[in-house]
Order: C-alpha cells, then sequence, then structure tokens
C-alpha cells in the first residue's frame, strides 16, 4: 500500500518538471525572446562635415541592413557607388565615414577625417549606380545593385553638413541555444512522467508471477527470481517494485539528455556549416569589376545623345561641352561652322541611346576611364560605335569619337562582366600590339600597294579603305594644275585596346589624314572645295593649301598564332582644318 503513493508522486513530479521545462523552451522562443530587430545609432556628438561615408563593413553587418534611417536638415542625396568610386569623389575633402557597429550592438562607430571643407553636389554624377533625394529625413531599404562591395555616399550640396543623424536596423540574430533541447527535455519528462505508473505495475505483475511462495513448476523446486530489478531484493516484496520505478526513472531520464545533446549538437553543427556572409562577399570582392553597370551606361548614353541633339539641332558647339569632348567635339565644331555657310554639307551622323547592341566596359578602375556602346537609332543608317572617357572622378563621361560598323562586318565579342584594357604597345597574346594594328592601317590607307594589303581586311558594301585610296587616286587625276601629299598619322594618345572573347583585341584610335596640295609651278592658283574654303578663310591660293581629316576607327586584332587577317570594324573621317601655306 505504500509503493503506490509513492509511484504517483514521483510520475505527478516528473510531470510537473517536464511541464516547467517545455514552458522554460517555448518562453525562450516567445514571450522571453528577443526582439525581431536591433537598431544602432550614430553618436549625437558626431563632427559636422560636408561628405559622410557609410562603409562596406557596415553594410555587411549581421547580413546586411534591413533599414537605414537618415535624418538632415533641408534637402540632401544619397548615392550608390564603389568604395573606390566613393573614394574618388570624396577626395581630400572632409568627411565623416560609418565603419561599423559597436560591440553592445547600440551604437555605430565613425570615424571623422579632416580635409577640404567644401566638394561639388554628388547629385548628377556617372560614379552612382542609385541615387536617392530627400528633404529632411529618409528611409532607405538597403538592396546591392550587383555582386561586389558598395558603399553609399550622403551629401547635401557639398558645402552644407551632410545628414549625420543615422541609425541602423538590422535582423536580431540572437541565437537561443537552450529553446530546442528544453523543449525536448520537457516533452520525455511528461511523456516519462505519464509512463511511469505504467511501466511500474508491469514491473510489479511480473515480480509477483515469478516470485510467490506458493508458485512452481510442478516439480516442487524453488525458483530464484532472475534480472536486475530483483538483485538484493528486500523483505516484504515491496523493495522490488520502488527499485523498479527508480530505474525506469533513469532510464528515461538518460534518454532525455542524450536526446538534448543531440538537439543541441545538432544545432551547433548547422551554425557551424552556415558560411558567413563577409566571407563570401569579401570572395566576391576580389575579383575584378566593371567600372560600369548597365543601368549606368545607358543612362549616360541618354545624356550623350541628348546633348548631342540638342547641339546638332542649334548646330552650337558650346551645347556640346557637357558631354562631348576630344575628336567628336572638333569634328561637329567644324562640321557646324561649314554648314553655316554651305548648305550642301553633309551634317555628322546622330548619336542615339534608344538601342543599345553592345558594350566594351573595362575592369580598369584608375581614371581615366574609357568605354565603348555599339548603339543603333533614328538617322542611323548602320550600327555606331561610340568611344566615351571619363577623365576624373569628379567629372562626367564624354563623347570622344563615333564611328559607323563597316558593312559586312561583326563587332568583336566581349567577355561578360567587363573586360581587360591592355598599354598600346602591350603584343602579348596578340598577333599585333594596338600601336602595331594603328601604323599597318595608316600604311594601307596611304599606299595602294601596302605590304599590310592581305593582313588588314574590310567587310563588302561600303568598303572605308578602297574609299579612301579611291578619293585621293581621284584628287590626283583630278588636279592638274597641283602636286599632291596624303599621309596618314596614328595619334598615339587616343590609341586605346581591350581584350575580346576569343583572345583577341579590339583597337580604337585616331588617324590624322593629311591631304596636301601645293601649284605645279610658280603662279599657279590653287582652288579650294567649298568646305576647305570656309575653314582655310578663302577660295584659292598660289601658295598651297593643306586640309586635314580626323579619322575614328577601330580594328580588330586577331590572338597571336591567328592565320586570320586584322579587319576594320569602324571608320569615319572628318574635316577639322584648312588653310593656305
Amino acid at each position: 500500500m505504500i509503493g503506490i503513493p509513492v509511484r504517483l508522486k514521483t510520475a505527478a513530479s516528473l510531470a510537473l518538471l517536464g511541464l516547467l521545462v517545455l514552458l522554460a523552451g517555448i518562453g525562450q522562443l516567445t514571450f522571453w525572446a528577443p526582439a525581431d530587430t536591433v537598431t544602432a545609432s550614430a553618436p549625437s556628438d558626431t563632427k559636422a562635415a560636408p561628405l559622410t561615408v557609410i562603409g562596406q563593413e557596415l553594410l555587411d553587418h549581421k547580413g546586411g541592413p534591413s533599414r537605414i534611417t537618415i535624418k538632415g536638415d533641408g534637402n540632401f542625396v544619397l548615392a550608390v557607388g564603389r568604395p573606390d568610386d566613393v573614394d574618388g569623389w570624396v577626395g581630400k575633402t572632409a568627411h565623416n565615414t560609418v565603419t561599423g557597429v559597436s560591440e553592445d550592438g547600440k551604437s555605430l562607430q565613425v570615424t571623422n577625417t579632416e580635409g577640404e571643407a567644401t566638394a561639388p553636389a554628388p547629385a548628377g554624377s556617372d560614379l552612382w549606380v542609385e541615387t536617392e533625394s530627400a528633404s529632411g529625413q529618409l528611409e532607405y531599404s538597403w538592396n546591392p545593385p550587383a555582386d561586389g562591395e558598395w558603399s553609399l555616399l550622403l551629401a547635401s550640396d557639398g558645402t552644407k553638413p551632410a545628414p549625420a543623424s543615422i541609425s541602423v536596423t538590422y535582423p536580431n540574430d540572437t541565437y537561443m541555444p537552450w529553446a530546442v533541447p528544453l523543449i525536448l527535455i520537457g516533452s520525455v519528462l511528461m511523456a516519462a512522467g505519464a509512463a511511469l505508473p505504467l511501466l511500474s505495475r508491469f514491473l510489479g505483475a511480473r515480480n509477483g508471477g515469478n516470485g510467490g511462495s506458493g508458485s512452481g513448476t510442478g516439480n516442487g523446486t524453488s525458483q530464484k527470481p532472475a534480472g536486475p530489478f530483483f538483485k538484493n531484493q528486500a523483505p516484504g516484496g515491496q523493495a522490488p517494485q520502488q527499485k523498479g520505478g527508480t530505474t525506469a526513472l533513469r532510464i528515461l531520464a538518460a534518454g532525455a539528455l542524450a536526446t538534448a545533446l543531440a538537439g543541441t549538437s545538432l544545432a551547433g553543427a548547422q551554425a557551424a556549416e552556415s558560411p558567413s556572409p563577409s566571407s563570401a562577399q569579401g570572395a566576391s570582392a576580389e575579383a575584378d569589376v566593371p567600372v560600369l553597370v548597365d543601368a549606368q551606361l545607358k543612362r549616360i548614353l541618354e545624356q550623350v545623345a541628348n546633348a548631342v541633339s540638342a547641339g546638332d539641332a542649334a548646330r552650337d558647339a558650346a551645347k556640346l561641352k557637357t558631354r562631348v569632348d576630344g575628336t567628336e567635339l572638333l569634328v561637329r565644331t567644324q562640321n557646324y561652322k561649314i554648314r553655316a555657310k554651305v548648305a550642301s554639307h553633309q551634317a555628322r551622323m546622330p548619336v542615339r541611346a534608344s538601342k543599345l547592341l553592345g558594350s566594351v566596359v573595362t575592369t580598369q578602375r584608375t581614371w581615366p576611364r574609357t568605354v565603348v556602346a555599339v548603339t543603333q537609332g533614328d538617322g542611323n543608317v548602320v550600327p555606331q560605335v561610340l568611344t566615351l572617357r571619363q577623365s576624373a572622378p569628379r567629372e562626367n563621361y564624354k563623347l570622344l569619337a563615333t564611328a559607323p560598323l563597316q558593312p559586312g562586318t561583326s563587332f568583336p565579342a566581349i567577355p561578360l562582366g567587363g573586360t581587360q584594357q591592355a598599354a598600346a604597345g602591350d603584343k602579348t597574346g596578340l598577333l599585333y600590339s594596338g600601336t602595331e594594328a594603328m601604323a599597318a592601317l595608316a600604311d594601307r590607307l596611304t599606299k595602294p600597294g601596302s605590304a599590310f594589303k592581305d593582313k588588314l581586311v574590310e567587310g563588302t558594301g561600303s568598303p572605308y579603305i578602297a574609299d579612301v585610296l579611291d578619293y585621293q587616286a581621284d584628287a590626283v587625276k583630278a588636279g592638274s594644275s597641283g602636286t599632291f601629299k596624303f599621309t596618314h598619322t596614328p595619334v598615339p594618345a587616343d590609341t586605346l585596346v581591350y581584350r575580346t572573347s576569343d583572345g583577341g583585341a579590339l583597337v580604337l584610335g585616331r588617324l590624322d589624314f593629311v591631304f596636301t596640295t601645293t601649284p605645279k609651278a610658280e603662279g599657279d592658283t590653287l582652288i579650294a572645295d567649298k568646305a576647305a574654303a570656309v575653314l582655310a578663310g578663302g577660295e584659292s591660293t598660289k601658295v598651297g593649301l593643306s586640309q586635314t581629316f580626323a579619322e575614328s576607327v577601330a580594328i580588330y586584332v586577331p590572338p597571336a598564332g591567328s592565320n586570320d587577317p586584322m579587319k576594320l570594324v569602324a571608320a569615319f573621317r572628318g574635316l577639322v582644318a584648312a588653310s593656305f601655306k
């Protein structure tokens, strides 16, 4: 009679203990669980500066922020760019840099760098992949625009202090390691409490059937109880039942502990196997990345096309200068001058951005940076190759040269994700260096019997080389009173070389085509054509006439070991100067 209440008390104790442990585990996942997010704020005494940079370390923290809250006085802009782009823009300007989060997760770590008191307003710069403008406050959700590392730049107009009130909210990754084990232990203990009376009753029934004094095998021989539960049996037959209950408790407790340890080990293993976001991003950051993403290039091309359209419509070179430079600015400026007096003179091909057919974006991240685009739109009978350059971080890309793609010629394939830019004189892995390719084209255009006649070819339809050679031959035939000289000279500073997918290269550059005419005899008069007369300032001369055409060209160079010839991919010329001498 004494054993029954003890068993019930033990079972009740196990069930109650299990319930408490279960509730403790559930509590760690619910009402005792930490907040879903944690917010860190910049110190209130952060020194004012015209620029504020939020670095990669902060954007990587805890897998990246879910929200960035920025407060400032008046209007300000948030710009997204590569870290080297942001550093290039900041330059020597005084700035604050938000580098990370304090150990307690409550404060942002901010460093101040002394420097120049002002900077240009960053809004409108080609460096930025994205920008957001705000007044007073901005709630910003961070999403990397592409692989690799990124930084954020905050500024007002570059003269006033940049916003310094910044708070960053992250998902709370606080781990509650005992939640699952406690739930498992509690569940097992409750099950043990429910099972203990049944187990003890079963063991008691088994003991009574095997050890009673009036029982036997029928041959009069008494039997000893066997098994671990009946060792050291106490008088009265009660102790074996109580011992059985205690042993059952031990077995169930051991099972609960093993289950809990297994749950803890599994959770630890899962945590250990989870890759660190920062390490994965660090590996990506080591790789070369292109200087522009597609969205940037398209935006830049639209702005360039708009500027050229405005200049062409007004025949005003001043409208070009924000987005056009170099050879193209010179050619269009002179074209406007000629067309103002010679209505029949051919206009330059319009620049369009409506259809981007291809691009060459370098991974060379130093300045100046040069990229190439192949576009087509209204007024472009064939696709046009555009060369653009960014001279410095705080300057925008400008159009340097345009040349129509040669009919019957395809544009070389360029590696996805950006390509390497080679030095003009570097012949590594190439049949010819960029310098040699430009010299070969110069020789080919000058001499009908050039040694490069079969080594540098062009497509069919409207071949540029054949057209130039015919133009020069016709001039000689028609000019009975003059002596003619033709030279095509590469401009080394304009030669660019980009690696193609097949191991070859695309070479872009400029040749100066100089056409000089002198009288055959003293006193002979030379008559300039209408276009040359505008730039020379007269229609005739007795001393001689020199005309200079700028030739924008693109050449494909095969890889070393190839038996294929070089190919002229694109070419066009424009009259840029004429003088009597």
